[in-house]
């Protein structure tokens, strides 16, 4: 990768490890644009304060737009959301991974199969 490929990947990182903005993009991935109220029900958990920050974010990014009808997914938004389906398929086949190196372990490691069981979950 090019310095300039990694700095890209450095700010993309930084926008989607704040909280809540994968579940932001993730919720507005069946194309379905969405009042701040049901998105914020769609995402659960999220303030309206730390919700306005994140689209304003997303929107800045030029991830999510909003419209007469709602909050959706830009095009580059909902290309972005569809690598995170990969990302949800890689999830699925690394949690039976876990689970099965779990249930392989003896019953003696319980200590350390405790952090495992978290990841897993």
């Amino acid at each position: 990768m090019s310095a300039r490929d990694n700095a890209a990947m450095a700010q993309l990182l930084e926008l989607l490890e704040s909280r809540y903005a994968i579940r932001v993009l993730w919720a507005l991935s069946d194309g379905h644009p969405q009042t701040f109220r049901l998105l914020q029900d769609s995402v659960g958990g999220v303030t309206p304060n730390t919700l306005n920050t994140r689209l304003k974010e997303l929107r800045a990014a030029r991830l999510v737009e909003h419209g007469g009808d709602g909050y959706r997914l830009t095009a580059l938004g909902a290309d972005l959301a569809g690598r995170l389906v990969d990302v949800q398929r890689f999830a699925g086949k690394w949690s039976l991974q876990l689970a099965r190196a779990s249930a392989r372990r003896p019953t003696g490691t319980a200590a350390s199969g405790a952090g495992h069981a978290r990841l897993g979950a």
